[in-house]
């Protein structure tokens, strides 16, 4: 399987710079799996395909402005960091740019010495660990210093940093957010909680593999890197029992869908846990743990698009891209929805 296998035309202008004014007036995409068919909607609609005692699966993850830019402090050279795993005692996974300024004990200024970065190991990739020294809240530092961080198509500057959070956003640690769930607003969640559509909340901190591209010719040689996952006892309980009933479990993005499908793996049944997955789900793969899937439009020869491949078949996803092109459909984090069902 090629990675070229995952390739399609996309228009730069089909890339949405900015979020809509209103979160649900997207449009939806609507695939039938099985058979191939495509519908136009709007996301509104998107609780006229559920059912009383259908679980809705959403992942509370919050995104930290984890985008620094400093200065190092041996030559005074602007540095951008991005923070992307905490992994005990101050010590962070970051991805640095320009990487190759930076060597173990290299020291990193932000804010005029309000956050500290010294470099304690050099990895692949441009990743860096650091041990960050500061005196406080870590969060409210870097409230203060740091910028949310956009994916770099984005090009404009974010006006509102909250819409790039989702409305149940709680558990911090993103480095990038749960693109699938901006759709979302408190009126349609409490309009599906009034249909009897159950609303089960797990959290997967989204880091690196959001950001990496596939370098590889052939797809199962890629690697993916690990992310933070947790699910309660109680929310293992409602998935088992919808399924028990007969429900479909509904998945709101594939970080969410990584999570359920980690957890059905390693156990073979829904269990309150937490963890580091890396699981890569490309075609061949098969679902354990979702039924339907409300996601974006991803970018090329991503992971991401090789995700719902799995799901939806290749030849259906590349015909349903190319319809989404061809009716201009707003791609990437801030566009338009899709549901695959």
């Amino acid at each position: 399987m090629k990675t070229d296998d995952f390739d399609f035309y996309l228009p730069e202008k089909l890339i949405a710079q900015t979020p809509l004014e209103k979160r649900d007036s997207s449009r939806l995409l609507v695939l039938d799996k099985k058979t191939g068919k495509i519908s136009h909607r709007h996301f509104t609609d998107i609780i006229d395909y559920m059912e009383k005692g259908d679980t809705l699966v959403l992942n509370d993850t919050k995104v930290i402005p984890a985008r620094l830019y400093g200065v190092k402090e041996e030559t005074g050279a602007v540095i951008e960091v991005l923070l992307l795993k905490d992994e005990g005692n101050s010590v962070w996974e970051c991805l640095t740019r320009p990487a190759k300024r930076i060597h173990e004990g290299t020291v990193i200024s932000f804010g005029n010495g309000k956050l500290k970065a010294r470099c304690t190991e050099c990895l692949d990739e441009g990743i860096r660990k650091f041990k960050l020294e500061y005196k406080g809240i870590l969060y409210e530092i870097l409230d203060e210093l740091g910028e949310m961080p956009l994916p770099p198509y984005i090009h404009k500057k974010l006006k509102d940093k909250d819409r790039y959070q989702t409305v149940y956003a709680k558990n911090v640690g993103s480095a990038a957010a749960p693109t699938a769930g901006l759709h979302f607003t408190k009126d349609l969640l409490e309009k599906v909680k009034s249909k009897g559509i159950n609303i089960a909340y797990i959290t997967l901190h989204v880091g690196l593999g959001t950001f990496r591209p596939v370098n590889v010719e052939d797809v199962t040689k890629h690697k993916m890197h690990s992310e933070y996952y947790v699910m309660t006892d109680e929310v293992a309980d409602l998935l088992n029992n919808t399924r028990k009933n007969g429900h479909k479990i509904i998945s709101v993005g594939t970080t969410s869908t990584r999570t359920l499908e980690t957890i059905m793996s390693l156990y073979g049944t829904f269990k309150g846990c937490s963890g580091w997955t890396d699981i890569f789900i490309y075609p061949g793969y098969e679902f354990k743990g979702i039924d339907y899937l409300i996601t974006n439009f991803h970018l090329p020869k991503s992971t991401l698009v090789m995700l719902v491949s799995a799901l939806a078949g290749k030849d259906n996803i590349m015909r349903a891209y190319s319809e989404a092109v061809k009716e201009e459909y707003r791609f990437f984090s801030f566009g338009d929805s899709m549901l695959i069902k």
